[in-house]
């Protein structure tokens, strides 16, 4: 395979498990990972990281590779960019 096709791969998680009762630790890991209630799924990169977050709460979530590129969240502009175009 070539570099290219290596990179177009993501990650498809959802939180099937309640994370009630889970560690503070655990809480924070299945929402560092953008889930907040059940059966709620988020499209992610494919990195070390996120491999790492979804074997720690492996137990409350379920994920699938999916060809093609996680999709890319525009950046929105705080209170500060509005200023900068006012100045």
């Amino acid at each position: 395979m070539a570099p290219e096709e290596e990179d177009a791969m993501a990650l498809k998680v959802k939180l099937v498990k309640s994370w009630a009762g889970a560690p503070q630790d655990q809480r924070d890991t299945v929402a560092g990972l953008g889930l907040y209630k059940m059966n709620s799924e988020k499209i992610l990169k494919d990195t070390p990281a996120i491999r790492g977050m979804i074997a720690k709460v492996s137990h409350l979530v379920a994920f699938e590779e999916i060809p093609g590129d996680a999709p890319v969240r525009a950046r929105r502009k705080g209170k500060a960019g509005k200023k900068a175009k006012e100045a």
